[in-house]
């Protein structure tokens, strides 16, 4: 199983029930040059509220509606920053235990620590994750059933072994993410109520980069992003010649997404029986755009994705910048490796 947790940003979507979700990242890393040793991230439904990194060495909030968590309690950003500082020397020294594991030198290492959980609003289900991941691949993984430690790799059994024997940090993770996670994810998702319950409606266009090309059904400016974007020929969803792509996210916040379809083998007579829909989660009403030939926009030779193309460059970006936040987790996970 690859961890890779940064995707979890880009990929989750859910489209059944409501999910909330509360995750923190934590990223150290070696080697990687005009890029901070260490960083730290919050986020709320994939929506970034608080950071942290070793250049500023400050814990900041990244959604106004965050200062409601200051008015709760005022020392919340200092006991953060104090944290997080403590956590970045540990990160440090783990960075450098785990190059000595894979009997490393040189070059780019990261190190990466992801935890957090999930709580559906229909079901009351909560799911929770506590892992970490070295060089793109998981190297712990703490299973909250048995309460024990898996170690996908033979470097990890050292520290397997040594947190298992500690019951006291068992203990403190179990009542972590079976109580107290939940609790401040119900308690963010109230703070931020007016931002994180919006919905809004995208606007949808038809995009071909050149008349050989698929047609883009492209549907930009939506939230939340649990929505589903599909063609239909006749009222029947149709599955072979459709290229789903990502959900991604915009500057401002919202999402966008697209769905290619492919028409090499339609004869323009039968383009008006085609129709791409829009669902968003918790709207009855579909957004409906008929296949009509003069409404897509082309422009023959060059890309009609500016956006799109500018938008998964800053997920790249998202993917190198991302790591885990502290926030609200005491000092006894804040483990160095053995």
């Amino acid at each position: 199983m690859q961890l890779f947790i940064f995707l979890l940003l880009l990929e989750i979507h859910g489209t059944v029930g409501l999910t909330r979700s509360l995750r923190y990242f934590y990223t150290s890393s070696s080697g990687v040059s005009n890029f901070p040793e260490f960083v730290a991230v919050g986020l709320v439904d994939d929506v970034q509220m608080i950071h942290y990194d070793s250049n500023t060495e400050k814990a900041e909030f990244k959604q106004q509606w965050m200062e409601k968590a200051a008015e709760d309690d005022p020392q919340y950003l200092s006991r953060q920053t104090n944290r997080l500082m403590n956590t970045q020397q540990i990160f440090k020294g783990n960075i450098d235990t785990l190059k000595q594991r894979f009997n490393q030198t040189g070059g780019v290492h990261i190190n990466q620590m992801m935890y957090g959980c999930e709580w559906d609003d229909e079901t009351t289900v909560v799911n929770s994750y506590h892992q970490y991941g070295y060089d793109g691949e998981d190297f712990l993984l703490f299973d909250l059933k048995t309460q024990t430690w898996i170690a996908p790799v033979m470097q990890a059994v050292i520290t397997k072994h040594e947190w298992d024997s500690d019951r006291s940090l068992s203990d403190d993770l179990r009542k972590y993410h079976t109580k107290l996670c939940p609790e401040w994810l119900k308690k963010y998702v109230n703070y931020g109520r007016s931002s994180l319950m919006r919905t809004e409606l995208p606007s949808v266009s038809l995009l071909q980069k050149s008349s050989s090309s698929p047609v883009t059904c492209h549907a930009t400016g939506f939230y939340p992003d649990r929505a589903e974007m599909v063609w239909r020929k006749d009222g029947v969803e149709l599955h072979e010649g459709v290229d789903p792509g990502e959900i991604l996210t915009n500057h401002d916040g919202t999402f966008q997404m697209s769905v290619d379809l492919d028409l090499s083998s339609a004869i323009h007579e039968d383009w008006s029986r085609y129709i791409c829909v829009f669902q968003l989660f918790g709207v009855n009403e579909d957004i409906v755009t008929k296949l009509d030939k003069a409404a897509i926009r082309t422009n023959e030779g060059s890309s009609v994705f500016p956006a799109g193309v500018v938008v998964r460059i800053m997920g790249i970006l998202l993917l190198l910048t991302v790591c885990f936040s502290g926030v609200f987790i005491w000092r006894r996970k804040y483990k160095e490796l053995y």
